[in-house]
């Protein structure tokens, strides 16, 4: 079991007992956040849903109304037209095949991936490098389009992709501590809405289960939830 510093015993001391309001959630994150950088704080979910069954699983995509707070490097998988558009849109690097060859050989210095639909035949060649780190390009997240740079814009204007692990938990990043308290609760309502979206048909009884705000360096705190 990993061990936890004094910082952070200290911070679980103060937390609040039970599930509190999301307010309170975010202005406790907020006042304990601490650390000596701009810490990120992150909204999690246990989801109801039976994780051995291939349809319940969750992933989507969510505009956070505030951004993000970080600096996202987006890469292009693209040739021709869509490379010179994807460069021009503003993606810190763009290639086809030297841009594959360059993963394979264990670069991975970015946070979203796009691809153009033509460019996808090659980009499936590194689904297992890119796929467990949550990187693969994908329709349903809008990074597989040959629109590439209104895809380039929404990945550093503050969309964010969230998918269930195999615990049936989700983790999404929805900001900064240096963040207004405000703009945070108005960025986790959007996530908690997409998660919501996102239900399995077959999905049964509760499905928002838990719910919990922290901070990088911090611990978290339970947040009242109704559907």
């Amino acid at each position: 079991m990993a061990k936890h510093g004094k910082r952070y015993t200290d911070i679980l001391k103060k937390a609040p007992a039970g599930a509190v309001s999301l307010e309170e959630a975010v202005a406790f994150v907020k006042g304990n956040a601490n650390a000596k950088f701009d810490e990120t704080v992150e909204v999690a979910f246990r989801l109801g849903v039976d994780i051995k069954k291939t349809d319940q699983s969750v992933r989507g995509t969510v505009n956070l109304p505030n951004g993000t707070g970080k600096t996202v490097r987006v890469i292009v998988f693209a040739a021709g037209q869509h490379a010179d558009e994807a460069k021009a849109a503003g993606a810190d690097e763009v290639g086809y095949e030297e841009l594959i060859e360059k993963i394979k050989n264990g670069w991975m210095d970015f946070d979203v991936a796009i691809s153009t639909t033509d460019a996808m035949k090659e980009v499936r060649k590194i689904a297992r490098v890119l796929g467990p780190r949550g990187l693969m390009p994908n329709p349903k997240t809008g990074t597989v389009t040959d629109d590439t740079a209104s895809a380039i814009k929404a990945a550093k204007g503050g969309k964010v992709d969230f998918r269930m692990d195999r615990g049936g938990n989700a983790c999404v990043l929805c900001g900064k501590a240096s963040f207004e308290a405000a703009k945070l609760v108005e960025n986790i309502q959007a996530i908690v809405e997409a998660v919501k979206a996102e239900r399995p048909s077959a999905a049964k009884g509760t499905f928002l289960r838990a719910m919990t705000v922290s901070s990088t360096m911090g611990a978290g705190v339970r947040v009242l939830i109704k559907e």
